[in-house]
């Protein structure tokens, strides 16, 4: 890249020479930090308005802070920092829209068993994060004789007594978005993206039964418009029809609604020491090596621990057996990463019924980051001024060693290390 300001070559994260712009590589960091939350922002936003819910403040501020970045007109480091930490409170706030949109439409998510396994007959796989697609799909393909499934981030879907309700949505086939190919290639039905998180498929594979909606788009593909889904269903029905396989059955739909109707026998496990910690571990999953950590903490977690997870990251340890504390499931599926929002209100809660701050809980944050949502939650945790927040499976590179210091200093933000060495930190 070239900082037009400098007129100097940028390197990986940014300009590092401070010429008559005064622009630095700290100062780029956070620009780049800040648009990386603007975009999880923007993701989150896009939902909510699909379903008729806006927010004039948060929209206002999204103009504000592209205007800071692009134009260059501060290069004051507190200002930006402050950008930073405002960015995740945004973030909180159009979370809360989308969980109430989510919520007044398809009803309060409630724990439910899902099957992973296929039945006989034609099926049409839905992956991405647009619940209103799959809401007008099931709608569309009701008593056609065709099976729906989720995939990834739409797996949390069964939980909403709203789409439940149709005896066709019958379960989750495979796992995160970084397995589609092998997934997809597998999979004999017709194929639903309804976000971005999906992959160019190889050569001569899927692409004919691939079918994207919204603002999702494939070269090769067919795009839907107007959540038109004849077109889907009766490609869906012309294909070779799914085999009976059995799989496992899993739980999601933890919202924090429901857990907090288990909030008085979770406080007595607490109190009793039956329950020691809780440990959130999500985030965004991908294929690089080194996120079998999260596996390996998550199989490393005592058995008088709890185990909370949300986003994609779940599909590393969620077909594991985990076992239960006197009825309550160690493994809780809170939802997809919007619905970081409940794992948020239940700490607010738990704070608030122990009497503490959310860093004196016995609550740990053990994170996977990818892409811009990920980043967008992370501000927002750190500006509800949580500490020791544990990052990986490596630093993102726009973070500069100025910026992380910054952080280190401020939040104690740390990078992984190994499960055995951070557990052992944890729980000393």
């Amino acid at each position: 890249m070239f900082c037009y300001q400098c007129e100097q070559t940028m390197g990986g994260t940014g300009c590092t020479k401070v010429g008559a712009c005064g622009k630095n590589e700290d100062i780029q960091s956070l620009q780049d930090i800040l648009l990386y939350g603007l975009k999880g922002i923007a993701a989150y936003a896009y939902h909510a308005r699909e379903l008729g819910y806006k927010n004039e403040e948060v929209d206002a501020f999204m103009h504000e802070a592209l205007f800071e970045t692009i134009t260059n007109v501060s290069f004051d480091l507190n200002q930006h920092l402050q950008y930073v930490l405002k960015c995740g409170q945004m973030n909180l706030k159009i979370m809360e829209l989308l969980d109430k949109a989510h919520t007044e439409k398809f009803g309060n998510p409630l724990p439910t068993k899902v099957y992973t396994g296929t039945k006989a007959g034609p099926g049409i796989l839905v992956t991405g994060h647009d619940l209103l697609d799959l809401y007008e799909l099931l709608k569309q393909s009701e008593g056609k004789g065709v099976n729906i499934y989720t995939h990834s981030e739409m797996l949390p879907a069964h939980g909403y007594p709203e789409l439940k309700k149709f005896k066709h949505l019958v379960g989750n086939y495979g796992g995160a978005w970084q397995e589609q190919r092998k997934e997809f290639h597998a999979f004999s039905g017709a194929i639903l993206a309804t976000t971005n998180c999906v992959l160019i498929p190889p050569e001569n594979s899927y692409l004919d039964r691939l079918f994207t909606t919204g603002v999702t788009g494939i070269t090769g593909a067919t795009h839907i418009e107007k959540r038109d889904f004849s077109g889907l269903i009766q490609k869906a029905k012309s294909l070779p029809p799914l085999p009976e396989m059995p799989g496992k059955t899993i739980m999601t739909g933890f919202h924090h609604t429901a857990i907090l109707k288990l909030a008085d026998k979770i406080i007595n496990l607490v109190k009793t020491g039956k329950i020691k910690r809780f440990f959130l571990i999500g985030g965004c999953d991908g294929a690089k090596p080194g996120r079998n950590y999260y596996t390996q903490f998550a199989e490393k977690v005592p058995t008088d621990c709890i185990i909370l997870t949300l986003a994609c990251g779940k599909y590393r340890f969620n077909k594991l057996d985990f076992g239960d504390i006197e009825g309550i499931p160690r493994l809780i599926d809170i939802g997809q990463c919007n619905n970081a929002y409940s794992g948020i209100q239940v700490a607010l809660a738990l704070s608030k019924i122990f009497n503490s701050s959310i860093n004196e809980l016995p609550l740990s944050f053990v994170l996977s980051w990818f892409e811009q949502k990920a980043v967008a939650i992370l501000l927002t945790l750190l500006y509800l001024g949580v500490k020791n927040i544990r990052i990986g499976p490596s630093l993102p590179a726009f973070i500069s060693p100025n910026i992380l210091s910054i952080l280190e200093e401020k939040f104690d933000l740390k990078l992984i290390t190994t499960p055995d060495n951070d557990l052992a930190d944890i729980l000393k």
